[in-house]
């Protein structure tokens, strides 16, 4: 019997990039997944004709950087 690997989470470090680059606390990270989610949901829906393969969200302290 084979293990089974999740496929992008093996390939992250070798062929692939996170869609999501930031860190947070215990108490933040839910509030800031929940956030990362809606932002993706609403850039799928209104550039839903648009091809887009990829989105990545990029968070400073304050700050943060969505690339399409």
């Amino acid at each position: 019997m084979g293990q089974k690997v999740n496929p992008i989470g093996f390939r992250t470090t070798v062929k692939k990039d996170w869609s999501s680059r930031w860190y947070a606390n215990k108490r933040d990270y839910g509030t800031l997944l929940h956030e990362d989610l809606t932002i993706r949901k609403i850039i799928k829906q209104r550039l839903q004709f648009a091809a887009v393969p990829r989105v990545n969200i990029e968070r400073a302290s304050n700050r943060i950087r969505v690339t399409i």
